[in-house]
């Protein structure tokens, strides 16, 4: 299985997904997610689940690697750009935001794709996928915990695609 996306060129995540961007929700956090399509997906796959972070934030985060976008029960192989925003095909987990340093934003502007904002430095972002022989229980709002908690024994396979995202 591969991942693949037209929003990071080179390595380098374009500005549209991030702080440099120009879509934000009413705290000001990035809201235009980045597009992917995920190749070769193994055969049982029912459906994927992703998770986006960005371990770079464990120095400035107080610990902890942030969390910028966690979904499940994604039905297709590709999904376009801002259709975190739009799609009410699969369910999102809260993100990073939610949390105190992320300002306590609420749980329902918090149930997207949070992008990129590092603070200091370039940061790496991951984005992982798993192909899954199962769609999960879960509603939109579910903790990242949750989703993992189901997969468990029911992932087929995962992959990782990095991008880096300017200061």
């Amino acid at each position: 299985m591969k991942i693949i996306s037209h929003g990071i060129i080179d390595g380098t995540i374009e500005d549209k997904y991030g702080k440099h961007g120009e879509h934000f929700n009413e705290n000001g956090v990035p809201t235009y997610s980045l597009p992917f399509e995920i190749l070769d997906a193994p055969e049982g796959t029912k459906s994927f689940a992703l998770l986006l972070e960005d371990k770079d934030a464990f120095p400035i985060s107080g610990g902890f690697s942030w969390i910028h976008w966690v979904a499940a029960n994604i039905t297709k192989t590709k999904i376009d750009e801002n259709e975190s925003q739009t799609t009410n095909d699969f369910v999102q987990g809260v993100n990073s935001w939610i949390s105190m340093q992320g300002g306590n934003q609420s749980k329902e502007l918090s149930s997207y794709y949070g992008g990129m904002a590092p603070p200091n430095d370039p940061h790496t972002y991951e984005l992982h996928i798993y192909a899954l022989d199962c769609m999960l229980d879960l509603e939109n709002g579910f903790m990242m915990h949750e989703m993992f908690r189901q997969m468990e024994g029911h992932i087929l396979e995962q992959a990782t695609l990095k991008g880096n995202y300017r200061h």
